[in-house]
């Protein structure tokens, strides 16, 4: 089953699932209570902390859930914040899930220190609930924006295309039927 966050990344051949760490854990679970797929596949954008280029195309089978208060030792926490899939791709990108987009560059470059590379408001959550059930996830994504002061402006300018980009990939990967337009 294919899934994604929603709002602005919808599309007809995935489920959406809400936006942010919390949508996205209760409609998961609510999916995966009534109807459990046997494979989750998450599809959506993602920012990168400056390892990954616009437009590149990355999956990853781990997240980390690691506020930015940790970076400067202002916060700490009991829970098991990275958690991974039991699937198994050649090489993995950590994606940091917060319900924050990070804007300070200075800051998020020391993600890097820690071996996390791009950021998604909902990847944790979604690891975390296929965990839960027992049931393999891979992550794909498509870099957006950089995590600084424009995120925002570049997400909105580059989403479209990047949007494109994922769709073509889905469909080099044989994971979605290409998209046919009707001719006249």
């Amino acid at each position: 089953m294919i899934i994604c966050a929603g709002n602005n990344e919808i599309f007809p051949f995935a489920t959406p699932i809400g936006v942010g760490l919390i949508e996205s854990s209760i409609n998961l679970t609510r999916l995966c209570l009534f109807d459990k797929p046997e494979y989750l596949i998450f599809i959506g954008s993602a920012g990168s902390y400056g390892r990954y280029n616009i437009f590149d195309i990355v999956e990853s089978i781990s997240a980390s859930n690691i506020e930015l208060g940790f970076l400067n030792n202002s916060c700490y926490t009991p829970i098991d914040n990275i958690v991974k899939s039991n699937k198994k791709i050649s090489t993995d990108t950590i994606v940091n899930s917060s319900n924050y987009i990070s804007i300070d560059k200075k800051l998020t470059k020391e993600f890097l220190n820690y071996n996390i590379d791009l950021e998604n408001m909902e990847y944790y959550s979604v690891l975390k609930v296929a965990k839960e059930f027992n049931i393999d996830v891979l992550g794909i994504f498509v870099v957006t924006n950089y995590t600084n002061k424009d995120a925002h402006k570049d997400f909105i300018s580059n989403h479209k295309e990047a949007m494109d980009r994922l769709i073509a990939y889905l469909e080099v990967k044989k994971m979605i039927v290409p998209h046919r337009t009707s001719s006249k």
